[in-house]
């Protein structure tokens, strides 16, 4: 067995090269939210777009969608090869709903925030934004595994590439270059997603391990998504069009992709060895997700309330404040996830895997 991985007691595989790339991602997630859940877009004039604070805020907030690609394609790069049990959704679903429950009953019983049935109905059920919220897409996604693979293990190399060519045609090109609407939810692009890494995953090239190569693209097509928000500002600047992010704005938009596609090559061929410090940290990274973007509410005690972003956008310590915020924000809420999972998941778990065997056994 290679350095880089490591089998687990569920038989599933950590590398900590992706896992080096799931922790990454998450951060630019975070940094992404810094800038467009604070208010600090709409300070963003045509006055001010070229601005050292408006560029700097702008490239540091670009990542957020390029992120989702990049947190998807790792599923879709494990999960092609394993199988989808009621334990791993369990998994998902008490951890959704944990977090959600958990920070809506804090807010309300402060009186920080109202009730409403709405948003009672939004953190009991975490389906409830789907097609337009991440969690609730990923979440029905993952019930798609298991015919996703059995549909990627029933065609061959040349239908697969004709099915992603095809996907990739329907709803990235026509979408960035003629502003067709989506031809799918987050549901279905996530589906495309999973059938890009699957390709990766099954089908062996020499090109997909070229860690020369896949530097160049990743250093390439990042170094091109920060020009097109740079000239995206200027174009703002000049005739009011706030188009900073166009290629970068949505998950399937060209450089979103690209740019993730990229990254996912970049980190796999890293080969780092085997490292539980990593691998820990990015067990709670979908944890830091489900805290810092939990909710309104959380978006705005975080960034408009607590840490008052808008402010330091006009200040002079905007980049301390900026990195500091989001690397806290990232450190304090995988605390919080590592003690879940140690008091909380981890216990249940244990008595599951007990019960289960208990039933396995009686039959």
């Amino acid at each position: 067995m290679a350095n880089k991985e490591i089998i687990t007691k569920s038989g599933g595989y950590r590398d900590s090269s992706i896992e080096l790339l799931r922790i990454a991602t998450m951060l630019v997630i975070v940094a992404h939210h810094y800038v467009v859940n604070s208010g600090i877009t709409f300070e963003i004039t045509p006055e001010n777009a070229l601005q050292f604070n408006s560029l700097f805020c702008l490239i540091f907030g670009w990542g957020g969608k390029t992120g989702i690609n990049c947190f998807v394609l790792i599923t879709g790069y494990f999960m092609c090869k394993s199988d989808i049990s009621l334990k791993k959704f369990l998994k998902l679903v008490l951890e959704i709903e944990f977090y959600n429950i958990v920070i809506y009953l804090i807010f309300l019983l402060s009186g920080y925030a109202p009730f409403s049935v709405k948003e009672l109905i939004k953190a009991v059920i975490p389906v409830y934004s789907l097609g337009s919220g991440f969690t609730s897409s990923y979440l029905v996604f993952f019930l798609f595994i298991p015919f996703l693979n059995l549909l990627i293990n029933s065609i061959n190399e040349k239908q697969h590439i004709k099915l992603l060519c095809l996907c990739i045609l329907m709803d990235t090109g026509l979408q960035t270059f003629l502003k067709a609407p989506n031809a799918f939810t987050y549901v279905g692009w996530f589906m495309v997603l999973y059938i890009i890494s699957s390709y990766i995953r099954l089908y062996s090239k020499a090109v997909f391990d070229s860690r020369k190569i896949w530097s160049m693209a990743f250093v390439g097509s990042l170094f091109i998504s920060w020009v097109s928000v740079i000239a995206g500002a200027w174009v703002y600047s000049k005739c009011g069009k706030a188009i900073y992010y166009y290629f970068v704005a949505d998950s399937n938009k060209i450089l979103a992709l690209a740019t993730a596609v990229c990254a996912f090559m970049f980190f796999k061929n890293l080969k780092l060895k085997y490292s539980p410090f990593i691998n820990k940290i990015a067990a709670s990274a979908f944890g830091v997700l489900m805290i810092h973007a939990n909710s309104d509410a959380m978006r705005q005690w975080l960034w408009k309330d607590t840490l008052n972003n808008v402010n330091a956008y006009h200040s002079n310590y905007l980049l301390p404040h900026a990195f500091g915020s989001v690397i806290g924000v990232y450190i304090l809420c995988t605390l919080i996830d590592m003690i879940r999972i140690k008091l909380l998941e981890k216990p249940f778990f244990k008595w599951y895997d007990k019960k289960l065997k208990e039933v396995n056994q009686n039959e």
